[in-house]
């Protein structure tokens, strides 16, 4: 919940480019088991474009289906960005990500400053879990080297939300950036920072 993401961007992007209708992609476009394994490196860009060729009925560059996938970022959530720098030094800040290579070199690329402020990231295409999966949680709760309960997590998705709780993390489902000050803030006051 650092940087605001659209998948409609990237739907768009797609359909001016495929000269399709918009809503073939939102009819169509699941997070399906080609996606989880390209979120878990199992699958390579080029590999998850041929199965949404398939399972879409769309066909396009290379180029454009690259271009199109990264239109999804929006940018960083300032008021976030500024809270990572008060809270830097004072706790612990890590991200868990569930993504690929592909999205990965283009936020590491832009996005690069906001994301200084964490000690780690742990991104799903590399370590090969991803949430919701307890497998993953623990995984990372391991290479922070902190206990479960120690961890505040923070999600706007509700299944990843609901993951971390059965892990034992404490989690908070955050819708914004209003949400996500308030969920650090509320956290940092608690831990007398």
């Amino acid at each position: 919940m650092v940087v605001e993401v659209d998948i409609r961007r990237t739907f768009s992007h797609w359909a001016e480019r495929a000269g399709v209708d918009e809503r073939i992609f939102y009819e169509r476009w699941s997070e399906d088991e080609a996606y989880r394994a390209h979120e878990t490196g199992k699958l390579s860009f080029t590999e998850y474009t041929a199965a949404l060729t398939e399972t879409l009925g769309v066909s396009m560059s290379h180029t454009e289906w690259h271009k199109g996938w990264n239109e999804v970022f929006v940018g960083p959530y300032p008021g976030v960005q500024q809270k990572l720098v008060e809270l830097t030094g004072t706790l612990p800040l890590f991200a868990f990500t569930n993504t690929n290579p592909t999205h990965e070199a283009a936020w590491r690329r832009r996005y690069a400053q906001a994301l200084d402020h964490f000690d780690e990231i742990y991104v799903s295409s590399t370590i090969g879990l991803r949430k919701p999966d307890q497998e993953a949680f623990e995984h990372v709760a391991s290479a922070m080297q902190l206990e479960p309960e120690e961890i505040l997590f923070l999600d706007d998705n509700p299944e990843n939300v609901r993951g971390a709780k059965a892990s034992g993390l404490t989690p908070v489902l955050t819708r914004g950036e209003a949400e996500v000050l308030a969920a650090l803030a509320g956290f940092a006051d608690r831990l007398g920072h």
